[in-house]
């Protein structure tokens, strides 16, 4: 008699993909930004209600943790999905497009918040586990500090991890593939606004006025000087200004005129470096011209950087899923950043990129005509199911 085949935490996932994809094709339509996630929270929560998990709402505000329980295991860990949008027009034309206008699921936490979910489903029903999941949904991660809201709430104190693991899509990589790398995978970030004032005038009387505009074009131009003369070449920084303002008419030189941008490192001391830096320059060149400015530096990310052992487990349980031909343990380092590197400061652990498309899927992240590839779901679903099977085996104590 032929042996009956195993059923993997995949081929169970792709039996309800038609209902992942409903849910991610729900959330997308009904995105809301950072500590705004009411609609998204509330379905989140019911979901795990519905499969029996144990539901704590407002975890850093609008955050939810979701705890299962199973056997007798003291062993614990923890799974991250963001769930926030972005303030961004959606310019698809598909039927689940934003019904919310301004706001857009541009990175595709749509679908990280689906596959948390699908995985959720698969260990409540089928996983065979001794130990405890806790299921952490995160609001408000592009550069709004969810993270540290929910750590501020007693995050690992109420819901004690061993690990904790994080997961986002990568356009332009495969569906069916992940990559990750131990030590540094994404950049620590800061923003920051320089605020010149000067004194303003009639543009047809420039002699009368201090000019925060010509003041300000100076300081951008100094603040180039950062990376190329500050910091060690061995070391790798970005730092971008990404905005300039000032003035409304054509004949008033204005009052005041406004920098804004971000800076990227792998290193907080060369973070620190660059704010020193900017507020020695931005100071002395406006002061140059008779100006003052001031600075407001926010660092809003930490570097995100995998313990080794964690990303042997995170690399093990993708290879169960897809293969080891299909992950890579050595991708690229990137300049953009995650503020899950918190909780990563907090509590060992790794974090990885599934593909989200090589052809279909491949548009960038932070694009009006993005979208997540819901072929990805019961893969990524599956990771994070056999993820926490292998790191609470039955039978271990």
């Amino acid at each position: 008699m032929m042996q009956e085949m195993t059923m993997t935490a995949l081929d169970t996932i792709r039996g309800f993909h038609k209902e992942l994809t409903a849910i991610r094709r729900d959330i997308h339509a009904h995105p809301e930004i950072g500590f705004e996630e009411t609609r998204t929270s509330d379905l989140v929560a019911a979901e795990l209600a519905a499969l029996g998990i144990e539901v704590h709402r407002k975890v850093g505000r609008t955050g939810v943790v979701g705890v299962l329980r199973r056997g007798n295991g003291e062993a614990a860990i923890g799974l991250r999905a963001d769930m926030d949008a972005l303030p961004i027009e959606e310019a698809n034309d598909i039927a689940y497009r934003s019904q919310n206008p301004g706001r857009m699921h541009a990175c595709g936490h749509d679908g990280h918040t689906t596959m948390l979910l699908g995985a959720a489903r698969y260990l409540a029903k089928e996983g065979r586990f001794n130990g405890t999941v806790n299921f952490i949904f995160q609001p408000a991660e592009e550069g709004l500090g969810g993270a540290r809201a929910m750590l501020a709430d007693g995050l690992f104190q109420r819901f004690p991890c061993d690990a904790v693991f994080g997961m986002h899509n990568r356009p332009g990589l495969a569906v069916g593939k992940f990559a990750m790398r131990p030590g540094a995978m994404m950049a620590g970030g800061g923003f920051f606004d320089i605020v010149v004032t000067g004194q303003g005038s009639h543009g047809a009387r420039p002699e009368g006025s201090i000019d925060p505009v010509l003041t300000a074009c100076h300081i951008v131009t100094a603040l180039q000087s950062i990376v190329s003369r500050n910091v060690t070449p061995t070391d790798t920084a970005v730092l971008s200004v990404t905005s300039v303002t000032g003035g409304d008419a054509y004949n008033v030189i204005p009052q005041t005129a406004t920098i804004r941008g971000t800076a990227r490192t792998f290193k907080t001391e060369t973070m620190t470096l660059i704010e020193t830096t900017m507020k020695r320059i931005a100071t002395n060149v406006a002061e140059a011209f008779g100006a003052t400015a001031e600075v407001d530096f926010r660092y809003l990310f930490a570097p995100t950087i995998n313990d080794a052992d964690r990303t042997v487990e995170l690399l093990a349980a993708a290879a169960g899923v897809v293969g080891e031909a299909n992950v890579d343990g050595h991708g690229p380092a990137v300049m953009a950043s995650e503020d899950f590197s918190f909780m990563m400061e907090a509590v060992s652990g790794a974090y990885i990129n599934i593909g989200n498309g090589d052809t279909v899927g491949s548009c960038q992240v932070h694009n009006p005509h993005y979208d997540f590839n819901d072929e990805a779901l019961p893969i990524g679903a599956a990771m994070f199911a056999t993820l926490a099977e292998q790191k609470l085996p039955r039978g271990s104590d």
